[in-house]
């Protein structure tokens, strides 16, 4: 990993020499940035809202027909907590406190569950698709607390590895009932921003890698895929920055032109596992026409496209928020 992190400052040398960059090329790569990183973080938690519909909420404030106030909510206060965290950069804060921790997750929950908002869980929880028990609600406090002091105590580490560290450790305690997996990416770029670092990203398609990483790093607790998930993020910043910088293109560098969104194909039991939907219901929900598969491998295994998931947590939001039966939702998908 060293010769990894040493690259990475290596490319940070480059950037810096580049900077300052223009107010106006700052202005335009951090209002894009911000959308992307707002768009990805809130689908890998699960937010079915299309890279462009992200896009119509933020910038034009227009509601998305089908989609959850919880959805809009989560674009809208995801948006608010990258300016606050780019705001506490700006003001020359040395370290994070438990305050800071606590008022990034309040922003990100603001309105979807003020209860929880910004304060640490009282139960027991279970992450779902994980074999990985998070500490006891009772030990969260001091873990925190712990977790707080060994981030302003650490020196001589490169940043990267102590974001990286940082992330980790902080799934790990699981501190809040939702929205944690936004609230780690949000500080972990804190930290990489307090450094001179651009935010990373982690891209839909490094879902499965990213949270493969995690559960290994924590049966294991060998970070070493975690560390590499998370310095690949930085470095294709790294590169978006110094683009950006002699006047280039940066979306080439996270969005996967080969697997434009929506045209990727995969099997049933990962479109199950990314919508939450089990198999059997799946295959109802084909045999009443509601869904259908793309095509069939060469196995003759179902292919379904990789946009079916946005399909079926539409159909999951309405059944739970609308109470609509099966024959109305058909109905509702036709529009």
């Amino acid at each position: 990993m060293n010769d990894i992190f040493t690259s990475l400052t290596e490319k940070k040398n480059k950037l810096d020499a580049l900077r300052p960059l223009s107010a106006d090329q700052l202005m335009a790569i951090n209002d894009w940035l911000d959308i992307e990183y707002t768009y990805t973080s809130n689908w890998l938690e699960g937010n079915t809202l299309s890279r462009q519909e992200t896009a119509l909420i933020l910038e034009k404030g227009i509601t998305i027909e089908g989609k959850s106030l919880r959805e809009h909510l989560e674009a809208t206060n995801h948006l608010k907590a990258i300016h606050f965290i780019r705001s506490i950069v700006s003001k020359g804060h040395q370290f994070i406190a438990e305050n800071t921790v606590r008022d990034i997750h309040r922003i990100i929950l603001a309105g979807i569950n003020d209860t929880w908002a910004g304060n640490y869980r009282q139960v027991q929880v279970f992450i779902l698709g994980s074999s990985v028990e998070p500490p006891q609600a009772s030990d969260v406090p001091i873990r925190m607390m712990r977790l707080i002091e060994w981030l302003q105590g650490i020196q001589g580490e490169h940043p990267v590895k102590i974001a990286s560290e940082f992330h980790f450790r902080f799934v790990e305690i699981h501190p809040f009932m939702d929205g944690n997996g936004r609230t780690a990416r949000l500080l972990s770029n804190l930290i990489l921003l307090g450094h001179g670092y651009p935010m990373m990203i982690i891209k839909t398609n490094e879902r499965k890698i990213y949270m493969d990483a995690i559960e290994k790093g924590t049966l294991t607790h060998d970070l070493t895929d975690f560390y590499t998930v998370l310095s690949q993020a930085v470095e294709r910043s790294l590169d978006a920055f110094i683009a950006l910088a002699h006047g280039k293109s940066v979306t080439q560098f996270y969005i996967d032109r080969e697997q434009g969104e929506g045209k990727k194909t995969v099997f049933i039991g990962k479109i199950a596992k990314l919508a939450g939907v089990p198999i059997p219901t799946i295959r109802h929900y084909m045999a009443i026409g509601l869904i259908k598969a793309d095509s069939q491998s060469t196995g003759g295994f179902l292919l379904f496209n990789i946009r079916t998931i946005d399909t079926l947590r539409r159909i999951k939001t309405l059944q739970e928020e609308k109470r609509l039966s099966l024959e109305e939702i058909k109905q509702e998908l036709k529009k």
